[in-house]
């Protein structure tokens, strides 16, 4: 993935990129209402943004969490903002715009902060956020096959300038290695059904949008599981997959450490007992190795009145640690 960026405190000139990647042409509007950041209070509790700082938002979205840190460092500090997915740059710059402080925006995998800090220069950041979920603007724009609730291609990249759709792993993957993807990465009971059916299908017809998969997945699945639909799980799977969530997740937070300053803290918030089997493992061989400050030994839940405003916190786990 190329990087590139957009700015507010430099002009348009001094920009690698002055054609910000994604924006109206795919129907993205300014008017929309901010995105509602899971566990918001809580993530500025333990970040600690202060005036001055500079904090990287390393799965930035629609900005949510970007632009309440935005105004907590003032136009003193620096925000500095990643995202895979290109289309969801634009927006949240559209509401970063509103906030008269500097931040510079890139289209980029956490992996490559390193090199964005570096081309930056700077050494270290007072802050670091992951928010691991998908956004509701995701999951609300058909075309990009998030949602097996609405009709839309299978494509769930998050960066849609590379790598495999949904559609395209089902079609060149064995059974087998179906099979171990929904089982490894959804826990899903009926792993080896699902997988055995998707593949006899493939072997008549096609299978290329959502509802397509979800209807294939009633039918196969026995009985329904209280409110979870039967594809929920296949769908949260084949996301992960495709986009190779787990394995980047890895890689970053074993290397974290470096790019963060003496007292700086790291917040991860996961969705589901994968990704936080993950975190809760790097930050404990961060502390052993003593790196780290443990400051949640235990994952932080959302408050039964943010859940009840939004449902879609209910999962989140939120871990903190501190550089030594």
């Amino acid at each position: 993935m190329g990087l590139q960026a957009s700015s507010m405190s430099a002009p348009p000139e001094a920009d690698r990129s002055a054609n910000s990647p994604g924006g109206l042409e795919y129907g993205v509007s300014f008017q929309l209402p901010l995105h509602q950041p899971v566990m918001l209070r809580e993530v500025l509790e333990w970040l600690r943004p202060g005036s001055g700082k500079i904090i990287a938002d390393c799965t930035l979205g629609t900005g949510g969490h970007a632009v309440a840190i935005l105004k907590e460092i003032g136009p003193s500090g620096l925000l500095v903002g990643l995202d895979r997915d290109s289309e969801v740059i634009e927006v949240a710059k559209g509401f970063l715009s509103q906030v008269s402080n500097p931040f510079r925006l890139f289209h980029a995998d956490y992996a490559d902060l390193g090199q964005i800090l570096q081309e930056l220069g700077i050494e270290g950041v007072d802050g670091l956020l992951l928010d691991l979920g998908v956004s509701s603007y995701q999951l609300g724009i058909p075309e990009r096959g998030f949602s097996f609730q609405l009709e839309g291609p299978l494509d769930m990249r998050m960066d849609r300038t590379s790598g495999l759709t949904a559609a395209e792993m089902l079609r060149r993957l064995k059974e087998e290695e179906l099979a171990r993807i929904f089982w490894e990465y959804g826990e899903e009971r009926w792993s080896r059904r699902i997988a055995r059916a998707i593949k006899a299908h493939l072997r008549k017809a096609t299978l290329d949008t959502t509802t397509q998969l979800a209807s294939l997945i009633e039918r196969v699945v026995p009985g329904r599981r209280g409110r979870i639909h039967p594809a929920t799980r296949v769908f949260q799977a084949l996301r992960i997959a495709v986009n190779r969530e787990l394995q980047g997740l890895e890689v970053f937070l074993s290397t974290a450490y470096k790019f963060l300053k003496p007292g700086a803290r790291m917040v991860v918030i996961s969705f589901h007992s994968l990704e936080d089997r993950i975190v809760k493992r790097a930050f404990m061989e961060g502390f052993k190795k003593g790196l780290y400050m443990l400051l949640t030994r235990k994952p932080i839940r959302p408050s039964q009145e943010e859940v009840s405003k939004n449902p879609r916190s209910r999962s989140a786990k939120l871990r903190t640690v501190e550089r030594l």
